[in-house]
């Protein structure tokens, strides 16, 4: 009789665990359903950059932008959070960072827009992050009572236990992609700081510059000055002794 044909004793432990593993990898390879986007983006002078998302009913739309580098103007920007229609939902002007929070009555396509328009010398680099997801999505219910497990068979039990590791692995997830989100903010933060602090040196070389400048301008004018006074032939003399 071929191999088909029999029924083979396999050991409790060889079938339980290659099983668990199985059923965990195929969870973990579940596309998940939330949006979760961070772009940087460089906004040119007098433009307008859009972006398109689709969202369900019952989502929630959560988006935070950041001015990161301001060219050498102002680290502000437009923003305007909208539908295809024209129905404007959230509109900002010129700030240089928000966070809006926006819960989808009905399914659509939504417009995220940053408008650079009322400059018209400095580009404008922006950092911003997009969630859409459902409310409590990332949420662990777990067991509220402990009776659940009075009464159980031994595969109702097993199979309660195997969604036990699949939430504890997704919630472990769900952890380390905010850990993840929280740095790409903190990146974002310190990509800002050192555009600023590179700005501000390049205004004070600039203004040091200038005040240099003056400085030889004014010194060698005092000096033409006071040859002037000893010379009876010159200009400044002459009009010196008529003042």
């Amino acid at each position: 009789m071929g191999l088909f044909g029999k029924h083979l004793k396999v050991p409790l432990a060889s079938a339980v665990f290659p099983a668990v593993f199985l059923c965990l990898c195929q969870q973990l390879l579940v596309p998940v359903a939330a949006l979760q986007k961070e772009m940087t983006i460089s906004v040119a002078p007098g433009k307008v950059d859009c972006f398109f998302e689709e969202a369900k009913a019952g989502q929630i739309i959560d988006i935070e932008y950041q001015v990161i580098d301001g060219g050498h103007g102002d680290l502000d920007i437009s923003f305007e959070l909208a539908e295809l229609t024209g129905r404007t939902i959230f509109a900002d002007y010129k700030k240089s960072d928000n966070i809006h929070r926006f819960p989808v009555p009905y399914d659509g396509e939504y417009k995220f827009c940053f408008d650079n328009g009322f400059s018209r010398a400095n580009s404008k680099t922006v950092f911003f992050e997009l969630i859409i997801e459902r409310e409590g999505e990332q949420e662990d219910a777990g067991w509220a009572d402990i009776d659940l497990l009075e009464g159980l068979t031994p595969e109702e039990f097993y199979e309660m236990k195997v969604q036990d590791m699949e939430d504890a692995i997704k919630r472990v997830r769900n952890h380390l992609t905010k850990a993840r989100q929280l740095q790409d903010v903190l990146r974002s933060h310190e990509a800002r700081d050192r555009n600023v602090a590179e700005e501000n040196y390049f205004k004070v070389n600039v203004w040091s510059f200038f005040q240099i400048l003056v400085m030889i301008g004014v010194g060698m004018l005092q000096v033409f000055m006071v040859k002037s006074l000893f010379n009876n032939d010159s200009r400044a003399y002459k009009l010196l002794t008529k003042l």
